[in-house]
């Protein structure tokens, strides 16, 4: 156990007012001006709270890619094969991220198909987790069909935006947190 003692002398100084004034103006600033004697205040007691978003990116998941299309990208699929679309959330480790992690909060990513040109149609497709104690990293999948998702073939941007928040407690019903990444390109053809 740690005990301070301080104490105070009711003996009158001999220093004059004015040397005293001047003493204390010359005296560096050692936190920023107190509205009272009595008053501290600290702005950021738990951290900031910051996420960075990465590596949006998609692909299908064909094993074999039929003739006459053997060896091409990922980015380009069947309109009956299943794809994987996924990005990367990293939160920064503070106090206060660590807080929200194991709240439960609620990461909801939604997955933006832009279609290029008159045939190809637009949708967004949701995709959401919850956060877990001691968790700053999550990789976030969304996996479809374009023709159970109704995609017509064609060429789609792929883009995603991010919303952080609420958590699973009854105080934070909020959305605590905004973000976008782009862009990615998807080639659909028709089935054979």
């Amino acid at each position: 156990m740690v005990k301070a003692t301080a104490s105070i002398s009711s003996a009158k100084s001999s220093t004059p007012s004015s040397a005293k004034a001047s003493a204390k103006a010359s005296r560096p600033k050692a936190q920023p001006q107190q509205h009272t004697d009595s008053e501290t205040r600290s702005q950021h007691i738990l951290g900031p709270v910051s996420f960075e978003l990465s590596a949006l990116s998609i692909a299908g998941t064909a094993n074999e890619i039929p003739a006459p299309y053997p060896g091409q990208t990922p980015s380009i699929i069947a309109a009956d094969e299943l794809f994987l679309a996924s990005l990367d959330i990293r939160f920064n480790k503070s106090p206060l991220s660590a807080l929200l992690m194991c709240l439960g909060t609620q990461i909801t990513v939604n997955f933006h198909f832009e279609g290029q040109g008159r045939r190809a149609s637009e949708l967004d497709v949701e995709a959401t987790i919850v956060t877990e104690k001691d968790e700053f990293f999550y990789e976030i999948e969304l996996e479809g069909m374009p023709s159970d998702l109704g995609m017509e073939p064609g060429l789609y941007k792929v883009s995603a935006t991010i919303e952080v928040g609420p958590t699973q407690h009854e105080c934070s019903q909020f959305v605590l947190g905004y973000g976008y990444i782009s862009e990615v390109l998807l080639q659909v053809y028709p089935a054979i």
